[in-house]
């Protein structure tokens, strides 16, 4: 195995590859935690977007341009709400990335910090919403505390992920406050949050690129 020190355009590139990837293979379970507690149509819209995001012939040449390609496809190609949320985290992504050809930890961090204050500041959400937040506020506090401690890139992916997957797993005992879920009330409690499982899969994505793995 190896594992990149840095998160290149080459890497970028492959953590989106590998997200489409996981999106397809586990679209029917997006489908499934959607249709109990939403319109059904997570994974379908999901998949459609990283499938369009993973096929582009052309990439940028910088980590911002990459990043803005990405989450300009998501935004145009991605329905119901996870296609503004995703694109405009990959938006600032790139923004906060700029015209750099690759991210040390610190500003992998930075970038995760930009896009998730994008997420929050689009959707109007905030933990406990039972949104796709409620996994990416935590990996991202993760990542910044591993970052924070001089951890390298691969270990602050790795506690970034288990983090995503707490913060997934904590959303099936809450009551929804957003979106469609909330006009459930109290039968919106007991179910996964669809968003905050693919969040989950971001993650996994980012850790395999970084690693190289198969």
């Amino acid at each position: 195995m190896t594992t990149a020190d840095a998160l290149s355009i080459e890497v970028l590139v492959d953590w989106l590859a590998r997200f489409a990837a996981r999106v397809a293979r586990d679209r029917v379970e997006l489908t499934e935690l959607d249709t109990a507690i939403g319109d059904g149509d997570h994974g379908a819209n999901l998949a459609r977007g990283t499938a369009a995001v993973a096929d582009r012939s052309e990439h940028g040449d910088t980590v911002e341009a990459e990043a803005k390609s990405i989450g300009m496809t998501l935004v145009t190609t991605v329905g119901g709400a996870s296609g503004p949320l995703f694109g405009t985290f990959f938006l600032r992504f790139g923004v906060a990335a700029g015209p750099v050809t690759s991210l040390d930890t610190r500003g992998v961090a930075l970038a995760l910090r930009a896009g998730l204050d994008g997420v929050v500041e689009r959707g109007r959400a905030e933990r406990g919403d039972k949104t796709l937040v409620d996994a990416l506020a935590p990996a991202v506090d993760a990542f910044e505390e591993r970052a924070a401690a001089g951890d390298d890139l691969d270990s602050c992916a790795s506690a970034a992920r288990e983090a995503a997957r707490r913060g997934r797993d904590e959303t099936a005992p809450l009551l929804a406050r957003k979106g469609r879920a909330s006009y459930l009330g109290e039968r919106s409690i007991g179910h996964v949050d669809p968003g905050a499982q693919s969040t989950t899969y971001l993650f996994d994505a980012l850790v395999d690129a970084l690693r190289d793995d198969a």
